[in-house]
């Protein structure tokens, strides 16, 4: 059974210095993110196009939005088979191509999870839990390239 779900969010571009787009280097590229309920978030392009790097940016956006996927089904299914977390943190990483033909795309990203679990017989279960976890998460079922993990898994 299938079940269909909308998320919708609102961009403004607050770019325009005054003569809009009448040149490449005329306008800003920040822009506000909004989503109901939710804060407004201040966000621009990366600054190698001319962005404002203090600002979050679609690039940085889509690495965090695998990042947070992948960890959340992984918590998700170490929760059901009694693998016992206690810290969690990744280190993700993302490579951009550049192409003059088609703009550009992501060819890869590497997850980089530190996982902690409180007990020695849990390591082995918890490394694997990972490749169940990718093939769950909705953001790297809609990516065309591969995804890599390279978990470490400590004890507390």
């Amino acid at each position: 059974m299938s079940k269909e779900h909308i998320y919708t969010t609102n961009i403004e571009w607050t770019g325009n210095k005054g003569s809009g787009t009448t040149d490449y280097l005329a306008y800003s590229r920040d822009h506000i993110l909004q989503i109901d309920g939710k804060a407004d978030l201040q966000c621009s392009s990366d600054s190698i196009f001319h962005g404002d790097k203090s600002k979050h940016n679609p690039e940085d956006f889509f690495v965090a939005a695998l990042s947070a996927c992948h960890m959340l089904w992984y918590l998700h299914l170490c929760a059901d088979a009694g693998i016992i977390v206690v810290d969690y943190k990744d280190q993700a990483a993302g490579t951009l191509l550049l192409d003059s033909v088609n703009g550009g795309r992501f060819v890869s990203v590497t997850l980089n999870p530190v996982v902690t679990v409180i007990n020695e017989s849990m390591i082995t279960r918890a490394r694997e839990l990972h490749n169940d976890a990718h093939k769950k998460c909705f953001i790297a079922n809609s990516c065309n390239f591969p995804i890599q993990h390279k978990p470490t898994i400590l004890v507390s």
